[in-house]
């Protein structure tokens, strides 16, 4: 499943960079981009990673929307 993730608190590169780092380590992540410019994180995940995908991205310090 391809899913489009708002956040809060992505302000850089770097932030980016940690939130891309955390997603991929999750199990059921095919793939994942971090846009601190957009403030998304576009994730395709099996249904059953969603949980660990938010948890992760707010692991790194960013908060997850919705």
């Amino acid at each position: 499943m391809q899913k489009k993730i708002y956040v809060v608190g992505m302000d850089d590169e770097a932030t980016a960079s940690k939130v891309d780092a955390a997603v991929k380590a999750v199990a059921g992540v095919n793939s994942v981009t971090a846009s601190f410019e957009k403030c998304q994180v576009m994730v395709d995940c099996d249904d059953s990673a969603e949980q660990a995908v938010n948890a992760a991205i707010e692991s790194a310090g960013v908060t997850v929307l919705g």
